[in-house]
């Protein structure tokens, strides 16, 4: 799994529009650490410019949305005991999308490359934060009146998005359309800076819950006869889910299928345990979106196929795959 990983990134940092030999990019990089920047410049200034300011970014902002959509989904599945589960039952995606389409429909977009980020993160906690107020007025946070809020919710935010976009103009449409397809053009290092380290600190602390999802599996009440705080374990979930997902569609958009596909795939492949079950999926998300842009940068260079229209081809035909499946399995079983 190292080596396929390492393979696919010398493949991303190497192939595009402008292809770069990976003997430069070695040198390059051996350079920059024992002699700095400006001595990699002097030796390779098209390497630089290219490998630091463009793919480099863009490389660790795909690593970091795979991941922590892979992961968020991987939890949400196990919280929910449904292999079918994603971080959108909480709405997250449509809170993301009303903030970016106010971002773009005020015009503060334009102010400053953060702006429909900034609008989107916020965008999907207030979302969250409103739908666990919602299912846990009684004081118990109820999964099944979870996942009827958070329809609720997305339903109500998804009239929302096109009561604004009804107003807009048809630039500003074209660019929420644009942004709700997902994508990693133009990532920078300002956009990685912030919610990346975030990222990271919740992702260890979402792997080291394995266990406790692996108690909870047996039934609520099996695990509070085990000693579990069922409460604060479902409630922990729930909240790393969320900063996960919306920090993750800060960078790079609402990507389809990361969060559903991966971990199922994952799951099937290595079985239910949570203590590896949630570090892989982290992984193989990461290594899954790198690819997915690979292809799309790389399939009709220099044009580009966004990374979310990739993502949600191979997700929807790898269901489509598993419904046919399971209905010949079905049959033969009949």
């Amino acid at each position: 799994m190292l080596f396929v990983s390492l393979g696919i990134l010398a493949a991303y940092l190497s192939l595009g529009a402008v292809p770069l030999p990976l003997s430069d990019i070695i040198e390059t990089l051996y350079i920059a650490v024992t002699e700095g920047e400006s001595a990699a410049r002097d030796a390779h200034p098209k390497v630089v410019a290219i490998l630091f300011y463009i793919r480099g970014p863009r490389a660790l902002a795909a690593i970091l949305a795979g991941g922590g959509l892979a992961l968020a989904g991987a939890a949400m599945q196990g919280l929910f005991k449904n292999p079918m589960a994603s971080p959108d039952i909480m709405g997250i995606s449509a809170g993301s999308s009303l903030g970016a389409v106010i971002a773009i429909s005020l015009g503060v977009a334009s102010i400053h490359p953060l702006m429909i980020p900034g609008f989107s993160i916020v965008g999907g906690l207030l979302t969250a934060a409103f739908v666990f107020a919602l299912a846990g007025r009684a004081g118990v946070m109820q999964l099944l009146f979870l996942i009827l809020a958070g329809l609720a919710v997305s339903s109500l935010l998804g009239g929302a998005v096109s009561a604004v976009l009804m107003f807009s103009q048809e630039y500003e449409i074209s660019q929420f359309i644009f942004w709700t397809m997902g994508g990693l053009e133009g990532r920078m290092w300002q956009h990685i800076v912030w919610p990346g380290p975030i990222m990271i600190v919740i992702a260890l602390l979402t792997v080291r819950l394995g266990q406790s999802l692996n108690v909870l599996s047996l039934g609520e009440e099996n695990a509070h006869g085990m000693g579990l705080p069922v409460s604060r374990i479902k409630f922990l979930v729930l909240l790393y889910t969320a900063l996960l997902t919306s920090l993750a569609i800060s960078m790079a958009g609402p990507i389809g299928f990361v969060g559903l596909m991966v971990p199922h795939f994952v799951r099937l492949v290595l079985g239910p345990d949570h203590r590896t079950l949630l570090p892989l999926s982290m992984i193989v998300g990461a290594v899954f979106v790198l690819l997915c842009d690979l292809i799309g940068r790389w399939m009709i260079a220099p044009y580009e196929i966004r990374v979310g229209v990739i993502t949600s081809i191979v997700g929807g035909s790898y269901f489509v795959f598993l419904i046919i499946r399971y209905y010949r399995m079905g049959r033969l079983l009949t």
